[in-house]
């Protein structure tokens, strides 16, 4: 769909993440201007940037507005540039996951990813923050339940 479809589609979502008091979860790919600009007109949401991508200013500007920030397997890859942008993300606004079925981390980028796989985004998490996994297992799992409501179940 065209860029102006898709920005009415999300502020459509964003009006509904308003109405039912529950966090948004995006995924932006080459579109960090438009996003933030959209964003900044619902300043109470929060939510996840979901297998991000992009760079240090734009995760900054988001977390700035109350969001998480999610790596995926691509933060795992060699030459890519989000091991720089992890290592300035607060703790408390990280998170872990797969992007199943897609980007599997190293050493299976290019196969078919599973769940079990997000142990070694989080050691990779780990390694950059220079803090044991058990760590950031148990910093990313609160920042989960807190961003999802979880404790509230």
């Amino acid at each position: 769909s065209t860029p102006e479809v898709q920005q009415k589609v999300f502020i459509e979502q964003l009006e509904l993440s308003l109405e039912i008091k529950k966090p948004i979860v995006f995924h932006n790919r080459e579109s960090d201007t438009d996003l933030i600009n959209i964003l900044s007109d619902f300043s109470k949401i929060n939510g996840v940037a979901h297998c991000f991508s992009s760079s240090l200013d734009t995760a900054e500007k988001l977390i700035d507005m109350g969001f998480y920030i999610s790596f995926s397997g691509n933060l795992t890859f060699k030459n890519s540039h989000l091991p720089n942008v992890a290592k300035e993300i607060p703790l408390d606004r990280l998170l872990v996951e797969t992007d199943c079925p897609y980007l599997s981390p190293d050493p299976y980028r290019g196969k078919t990813n599973e769940p079990s796989r997000v142990s070694l985004v989080a050691k990779k998490l780990a390694e950059i923050h220079s803090i044991p996994i058990e760590k950031i297992t148990e910093i990313t799992s609160n920042n989960a339940t807190k961003i999802f409501q979880l404790s509230d179940l």
